[in-house]
């Protein structure tokens, strides 16, 4: 007997043949899928503890969201429709330095993750500050994570002496590395311009030694690569690219502005990039060459970044996005395709962080982490193409179930185990400090 079926199914796999079964089912053991097969008509389905009747849904791979920033949730909608470092400088990082405590990170990074598993997401990357809370919170709520501990060059929330910031990071990865199944420890250094050469180095140093993934933004505005030409006379991947940061476990967020020579560059180093177009649009950064740098063979992931510089964590909306974006940008319809933008946000997602082999496409011997599309809906109808259909077609809304590592997290569209008003009351409470009680309720 398996534990879990899941059937009368389209099951879209993201496997290398990219195959889509029409009324299969999916049988999953010990948190791990054991197999996916078409069901003929007239034989008995196999035996499970438990059952779910897709009723002629779509069946995905969970979705990867490869960058954002769980706690600041807090800040949605704080400080919209301004630049990059207005942002930052004059909302973000006070509102950081006044609000961020551990008690408030738990409580954000808690209401993140049920905005991420009711749309969808099952794995996430995330960089921040007072990362061990983070832990706990995502650890409680059962989501899959790569967590980077921030690095900045200045004093940030956790840590007072920026002199110690690699040091709590290098302590985060050790504390966190084997100690629970679906969190894997990593570092996140903000930015070429706020962590020194030396930060860098060391950081990436912790990251490589144990075996961790090193997170950092890289050329998401203009401003940033005129001021590392200015600084170190170089662009910001030429820059990375001297220090020696540029492999396959280096992930870098955003890569706006990048010269011909810096696509080079990453594809030559193996390092990997996220794609996050909708933070990028709405902070005016540019437009990210995401059809040059898969055509240089490098792996581009999709993430929502935090909900303060996108304001949702959904990667339907980001994946349709992303997709009609570069259409335009292009001039040209074919230039990033449904598939490839799910590739983006399953399979590209998942090898980005460096999961590809645990998660991110639909295998026996894959850790089961599963979504379920509810494809009753007028507007999911009809299905001519279920991938289309997951891209320019459906939402958050469509998610029925969420699975991860074999449990149910999301039944019928309902978070398992979790009242939902009760992660909202201890964000609310705060944002009721950080603005007048009519603007933040």
């Amino acid at each position: 007997m398996y534990d879990l079926l899941i059937h009368n199914a389209t099951i879209v796999t993201m496997n290398a043949d990219d195959d889509v079964l029409a009324d299969a089912y999916l049988t999953v053991t010990d948190g791990a899928i054991a197999a996916i097969n078409r069901h003929r008509v007239g034989t008995p389905l196999p035996a499970a503890a438990e059952t779910i009747d897709a009723e002629g849904g779509i069946v995905l791979p969970g979705l990867v969201n490869a960058h954002t920033h769980m706690p600041m949730a807090l800040f949605r909608g704080l400080a919209d429709d301004l630049p990059l470092m207005t942002w930052l400088q004059e909302h973000i990082f006070p509102a950081e330095a006044a609000f961020i405590t551990p008690e408030h990170v738990h409580a954000a990074t808690r209401l993140a993750c049920a905005e991420l598993l009711m749309s969808g997401t099952t794995t996430c990357c995330d960089g921040y500050f007072l990362e061990d809370r983070v832990a706990d919170a995502v650890d409680e709520m059962g989501l899959r994570a790569v967590l980077g501990q921030g690095v900045v060059d200045f004093p940030a929330p956790g840590v007072a002496d920026p002199a110690h910031n690699v040091d709590v990071a290098a302590k985060f990865i050790d504390r966190w590395t084997g100690y629970r199944p679906l969190i894997t420890p990593s570092i996140f250094c903000h930015a070429p311009y706020t962590c020194a050469p030396d930060t860098l180095r060391r950081a990436k140093s912790v990251a490589r030694e144990a075996g961790a993934l090193f997170q950092i933004h890289v050329a998401e505005t203009r401003e940033e690569v005129q001021r590392l030409k200015t600084e170190h006379g170089c662009t910001p991947v030429a820059h990375l690219d001297r220090l020696g940061l540029l492999a396959p476990d280096t992930l870098m967020v955003h890569c706006v502005w990048l010269e011909k020579d810096d696509i080079a560059r990453a594809a030559g180093g193996g390092a990997a990039i996220v794609h996050c177009p909708e933070s990028n649009m709405k902070l005016g950064a540019g437009i990210a060459p995401v059809p040059r740098l898969l055509e240089n063979g490098l792996t581009v992931g999709l993430g929502t970044d935090g909900c303060a510089s996108n304001n949702n964590q959904d990667l339907f909306k980001e994946m349709d996005m992303a997709a009609k974006l570069h259409k335009l940008a292009a001039d040209d319809p074919t230039a990033l395709p449904a598939k490839k933008a799910l590739q983006m946000a399953t399979i590209d997602g998942a090898r980005a962080i460096g999961l590809g082999d645990v998660v991110g496409s639909l295998e026996a011997g894959k850790r089961a982490d599963i979504i379920v599309l509810d494809s009753r809906h007028p507007r999911m109808r009809p299905m001519f193409n279920p991938v289309s259909q997951v891209v320019y077609a459906a939402g958050a809304d469509s998610v029925r179930d969420t699975i991860v590592d074999g449990r149910v997290r999301v039944r019928n569209r309902e978070l398992v185990g979790t009242d939902v008003a009760t992660l909202i009351t201890p964000v609310a409470a705060v944002a009721r400090r950080i603005l007048p009680p009519v603007v933040a309720d």
